[in-house]
């Protein structure tokens, strides 16, 4: 059998996109022939009846496309979207999945296959989900146990986040796991498509290349290093890396995303070129500044803009701390660490960290605070120069409630 992971871990109208790419990759598993019960969809479902969506009912992630919300099975929505309940999922343990029945997981045989997509904000190891964090090192760990108890023959992980190459660059090369980031463990990615009736971004530049591939090629005759070629060939502005296991490149995508739709005689052989291209953590600023050219009167136009020097102003604010934190908490290592990046190597320090800096400080499932992601490296690398975790919570304290 042929298993499918589908999981967009954001919410908020400004990363339509996230759910965008999710429901488009359904549909492509779906129109390939995979059945709904081997696919499994997490999304926090706010964008398609959004009070911000002029089009109810319809998600869009190419311009003028088709509405790829249509028929998508709402697997996981709202709180069920979580680092917990993705992971239980993967490895089909349904106890360990936190919500009400119908239990959806993956229950792959060691003769299955499992392709795993995820699209969200990240960092230095870390991966988030609303209200949650996934790790990198969790999920190198799940999938390497999951490898040794022959729950699967090939597994292939494909990540779109900012930062991504952190989350699979250890992987180990003698499990079958072949997994492909959006971009380096020191690059950002990037969005695209800015629909300006919508004021959204449609889809990222990563994700819409790899779809875009997959419709336009017959899958029988292209292989995963195909697909990668194309895809590092078409990017132009962060580099898609490979890890794991890379003899599964040489693996026909067919045997993961089942078998062409249609006829290769129909298909399209343009190479795709994104359009309005913008770093990630640009993407509120951008959709502001389109609300504010959109204003139908002044009135609404003043709001607009003093919400943008809002935003502005609220980046000084985390970029301030941050630099607070670091200088407080290791005074003869805070300008290293904050121009460097590290592997983090600390499952139980970073999970501290990370929850505690979004408690305290800055919860970035806030669409104006989703900027304070940005920085989560800035005290990985703290970690791992041997800072105390305790010392970092208490400057999360002592720092953040002083600013507020």
């Amino acid at each position: 059998k042929q298993w499918v992971l589908l999981a967009a871990g954001s919410k908020g109208w400004e990363n339509y996109r996230h759910q965008a790419n999710v429901c488009h990759a359904y549909q492509i598993a779906k129109r390939n022939g995979i059945p709904d019960e081997q696919i499994v969809v997490m999304m926090y479902d706010d964008i398609a009846y959004n009070e911000e969506n002029p089009y109810k009912g319809n998600i869009i992630n190419v311009p003028k496309g088709e509405n790829v919300y249509i028929g998508v099975p709402k697997d996981y929505t709202g709180a069920e979207v979580s680092a917990e309940n993705f992971l239980a999922v993967l490895k089909g343990d349904v106890s360990g999945v936190r919500k009400l029945e119908p239990k959806k997981v993956i229950r792959s045989g060691s003769y299955d296959t499992i392709f795993v997509y995820l699209t969200d904000h990240g960092n230095s190891g870390i991966f988030t989900f609303p209200g949650s964090e996934l790790l990198a090192l969790e999920l190198v760990e799940t999938v390497t146990q999951m490898s040794r108890n022959s729950q699967f023959s090939k597994m292939v992980i494909y990540i779109e986040s900012c930062h991504s190459g952190s989350m699979i660059n250890n992987l180990p090369k003698d499990v079958n796991v072949y997994g492909v980031s959006s971009a380096r463990s020191d690059q950002a990615t990037f969005a695209c498509y800015l629909d300006r009736d919508r004021n959204a971004y449609l889809s990222d530049e990563f994700s819409a290349l790899w779809m875009h591939h997959i419709e336009m090629s017959d899958l029988e005759g292209e292989t995963l290093q195909d697909q990668f070629n194309y895809v590092k060939k078409n990017m132009k502005h962060s580099f898609p890396c490979q890890y794991g296991n890379r003899d599964i490149a040489r693996k026909t995508i067919t045997e993961f995303l089942g078998k062409s739709a249609v006829p290769h005689i129909q298909r399209r052989s343009w190479a795709l070129k994104p359009t309005d291209i913008t770093p990630s953590y640009n993407v509120p600023l951008e959709i502001q500044a389109n609300r504010i050219k959109r204003a139908r009167d002044s009135a609404q136009k003043a709001i607009y803009e003093r919400e943008y020097k809002n935003m502005l102003r609220t980046r000084k604010e985390i970029d301030k701390a941050v630099c607070a934190i670091a200088k407080d908490a290791c005074p003869s290592g805070a300008e290293r660490a904050l121009r460097e990046r590290r592997d983090p190597t600390q499952v139980r320090e970073l999970k501290i960290i990370t929850q505690h800096f979004r408690t305290c400080c800055y919860d970035w499932n806030d669409t104006k605070y989703k900027y304070a992601i940005s920085h989560m490296h800035v005290f990985v690398n703290l970690c791992e120069s041997g800072t105390p975790v305790e010392r970092l919570v208490f400057f999360f304290e002592y720092i953040c409630t002083d600013q507020s």
